[in-house]
């Protein structure tokens, strides 16, 4: 099963990059050049453990639904979302947040693996596996731009 990790270190409160990161309409606007929008389950606010959410999205120029469940939750340190329906045979995503030298890392832990196969595991390695690991640094730009926003005042 392939495995992404990306570190990501930011100048601000750990609290701050947290809920950042469990913000649905943060989420929503920060991948607006996706045009992910939740459409069934929490569509707004900060998740906690147990929501669920459907996300409608376009990935590689298919429109899907993408169902995901906060199976975890200890703020401010990780909380984890696993698909329960959608494109994977099995996904989950780690959101990992500890303090280092005064600054936030925020470390995302992503295992997943595409349905279909062996046509699935030649795409998990020669696609997706990158095209979701920029996706994830991507939206950790943004995130730690405005939590460094937010901690300045």
């Amino acid at each position: 099963m392939p495995q992404i990790v990306v570190e990501t270190e930011i100048e601000s409160d750990i609290e701050i990059c947290f809920d950042l990161a469990r913000d649905i309409g943060f989420y929503k606007q920060s991948l607006k050049h996706k045009n992910e929008i939740p459409v069934m389950g929490k569509i707004s606010g900060l998740v906690e453990e147990g929501d669920s959410i459907t996300w409608e999205t376009n990935h590689l120029g298919y429109m899907q639904h993408l169902t995901l469940k906060v199976s975890e939750l200890k703020k401010p340190y990780i909380f984890t979302d696993i698909m329960t329906d959608g494109s994977f045979k099995s996904y989950r995503h780690d959101h990992i947040f500890k303090v280092r030298n005064g600054k936030t890392v925020m470390i995302d832990q992503l295992h997943f693996a595409s349905k279909y196969g062996i046509i699935g595991k030649i795409l998990d390695s020669l696609i997706l596996k990158r095209y979701l690991k920029e996706a994830i640094i991507d939206r950790n730009k943004i995130l730690k731009q405005k939590a460094e926003e937010l901690s300045k005042g």
